[in-house]
């Protein structure tokens, strides 16, 4: 019964919202385009740092675009401003992650699996429990919070196998911070 009612949400949305004459994949894009220019819209906001916060805590858990575009946009119309954009990705991206923990700990059955499909990362699922697992997990997510492999992915894992909690949030808080700091510092020091 669910899968008729997604077919036929799907052939609505395809029919009347998507134009006619362009691909889904070119509709997908123009989605992500545009949403990549709302984000860039809140980096001369006075309340742009509360939207680098809020988009870097959902982002760790299921948001699929990085806050990077949003600090970007910040550190390159007011370099002096990145270091204080990277502080506040960074506390919003490790509280995200507790709660990306969390869904892999205790909604892993109701929650964490449709991110996962989402995401089609089933096939890499596997591999990153098998990882945690091993004596590597805790490097993995070190790798994990710092390169472009989705972090919503490794804190859900990680909350999955029960990786040691604090470690999780050290981790994670040295891994983003690396990153974003890595990012706002090359805008202040290189320039835009």
């Amino acid at each position: 019964m669910n899968l008729v009612i997604v077919l036929i949400f799907f052939v609505k949305f395809v029919l009347f919202t998507m134009p006619l004459r362009i691909t889904m994949i070119q509709y997908i894009k123009q989605v992500l385009h545009k949403s990549k220019e709302w984000m860039e819209s809140f980096a001369n906001k006075p309340y742009a740092f509360q939207a680098l916060f809020i988009i870097s805590f959902i982002e760790a858990s299921f948001f699929p675009l990085p806050p990077d575009i949003l600090l970007l946009a910040i550190a390159i119309s007011s370099p002096k401003m990145g270091f204080k954009a990277a502080f506040w990705c960074t506390v919003g991206s490790v509280i995200g992650g507790i709660g990306g923990y969390y869904i892999g700990m205790g909604l892993m059955e109701t929650v964490g699996h449709r991110i996962i499909d989402f995401y089609h990362a089933q096939e890499v699922w596997g591999t990153i429990v098998a990882k945690y697992n091993s004596e590597v997990g805790i490097w993995f997510l070190a790798i994990a919070s710092f390169t472009p492999i989705p972090y919503k992915v490794a804190t859900i894992a990680a909350g999955a196998v029960q990786m040691d909690f604090l470690s999780f949030v050290g981790v994670s808080l040295i891994g983003r911070a690396a990153r974003f700091v890595l990012v706002g510092g090359l805008i202040y020091y290189v320039g835009p």
